[in-house]
């Protein structure tokens, strides 16, 4: 698994806390860095699920390290709860989710998901649907500009989109260098050192593989999986995701906002959550792991535990 480096691995097991006999998920499979850390800690079970099939083939060198213990699902992990109800899986100890890209499908220029080799402009991790050369020679330029300012935060989207649209009048653009230098081309160079493309290639990249929808699906069922005792621990790296993730444990914890004092709502008991918060703020990598690994500069870690099964009555 040479390449890969897992992120913020020593909370992610603190708060995991793999015990023998216990069955894990890996949603987010990738290099399998947490996947060997978790059965490396316990005597258990862990399924590793990856929509990327490379990720998957990758994986069988894993497998046949832990024999019986470690099994491998191709698919999307916001298919979470039919992928392994399909296995007959239908509860689980922990649950642990790395959300975005991974080295494996940056550092390779032929998957187009970074600017710093040329490659095709591609950016689909499952290999499957529409690209992101799709999507810059086909959207409109008010529904593209739209897509980069909302996945991005590109605050330049119209003028990005602008010079995209007249660039693809003269050609299709079909690799990531000549994406890259048409927004350099409009953009000035950025006071944090960051390439002027970042935010376009994240917001596209987003687009293509529907990734805020695939984390608010993948929560909720892991909502659903978690057996009492269970955990879900979620490393999030941009703030659109840490929103949603943020929001969805404060939710199911009860943390939500509450109610106005005015509202008689408000006068009612709230019920017991079946959750507790782990982490009351996100958890942030240590200095000396940003140092050696400065992709992990930007992660957030949120854990919560299941109190119970839906089906229990709580006694106050």
């Amino acid at each position: 698994m040479s390449g890969h480096i897992p992120v913020m691995l020593r909370e992610v097991l603190a708060q995991l806390a793999p015990r023998d006999d216990g069955v894990y998920l890996d949603g987010t499979f990738g290099g399998g860095g947490y996947t060997a850390a978790i059965l490396d800690a316990a005597r258990c079970t862990l399924w590793g699920i990856d929509r990327d099939p490379e990720a998957i083939a990758r994986g069988s060198v894993l497998a046949r390290r832990f024999p019986g213990r470690l099994h491998l699902i191709e698919g999307k992990f916001g298919d979470m709860l039919a992928l392994l109800a399909a296995e007959g899986v239908g509860s689980l100890d922990g649950i642990v989710l790395d959300l975005g890209i991974s080295s494996f499908q940056i550092d390779d220029p032929s998957r187009g998901f970074s600017f710093r080799g040329d490659g095709p402009l591609d950016m689909r991790m499952g290999k499957q649907g529409t690209s992101a050369a799709d999507l810059v020679n086909t959207l409109p330029e008010g529904q593209l500009a739209d897509v980069l300012f909302e996945l991005g935060e590109e605050r330049a989207s119209r003028r990005v989109a602008r010079a995209i649209v007249t660039a693809r009048a003269e050609a299709p653009i079909e690799t990531t260098a000549r994406l890259a230098e048409i927004i350099r081309s409009v953009l000035p160079p950025d006071r944090s050192g960051n390439n002027p493309a970042t935010r376009s290639f994240q917001a596209l990249r987003i687009k293509v593989n529907d990734e805020l929808g695939e984390v608010e699906r993948a929560l909720a069922q892991s909502a659903a999986l978690l057996a009492p005792g269970g955990r879900l621990v979620v490393v999030s790296f941009h703030s659109l995701e840490d929103r949603i993730v943020k929001r969805f444990m404060g939710d199911i914890a009860g943390r939500s906002p509450g109610l106005s004092r005015h509202d008689p709502r408000g006068l009612a008991d709230r019920p017991a959550s079946r959750f507790r918060l782990l982490t009351s703020k996100a958890l942030r990598p240590r200095d000396d792991e940003t140092s050696a690994n400065p992709r992990a500069r930007s992660a957030r870690l949120r854990a919560i535990e299941c109190l119970h099964s839906a089906a229990e009555r709580i006694s106050v």
